[in-house]
């Protein structure tokens, strides 16, 4: 017959693990409504109300940034090595580095592509330039998360 036989360290080991996930979390929810609030500041008309009414092509934009600005979050993550203190702290400030960067390139390339993404978004019709500007920013999430490591 086999017995249960936990490591005397299992329980501390399972209550460092759960409290790093809830601490990662709260970082990462705070990095993305910062990252929201940045994409909904930069970008020409209120964006979170326009995601709200189903604007299809703000919504596009919106996902995408949030997928983009997750990535970056996630790879500051994996690079913290199981260091907790250092963790949390490159990821809010890589996170906030990354917000920035991304924001600002992206309206770089609305710039150079001549987009005028106001009334983009705004619109209540698919516009296959939002995947453009969509693009941009899980691309540029990319480099950034990539440039992390």
């Amino acid at each position: 017959m086999y017995e249960l036989a936990l490591d005397p360290g299992f329980g501390s080991a399972i209550g460092r693990g759960i409290g790093a996930i809830a601490l990662y979390a709260v970082v990462g929810l705070i990095l993305m409504v910062f990252g929201f609030y940045a994409i909904d500041w930069t970008t020409p008309g209120k964006l979170s109300a326009l995601v709200r009414n189903g604007a299809p092509n703000a919504v596009i934009v919106t996902a995408s940034g949030l997928v983009s600005m997750a990535l970056i979050v996630v790879v500051a993550i994996y690079s913290s090595a199981g260091k907790l203190d250092e963790g949390l702290l490159s990821s809010l400030i890589y996170g906030l580095l990354g917000i920035v960067v991304q924001v600002a390139a992206v309206r770089l390339l609305e710039w150079v592509t001549r987009l005028d993404i106001g009334s983009l978004i705004e619109s209540d019709r698919f516009a296959p330039a939002s995947v453009v500007v969509a693009s941009a920013h899980v691309a540029l999430g990319l480099v950034v998360a990539v440039a992390i490591i």
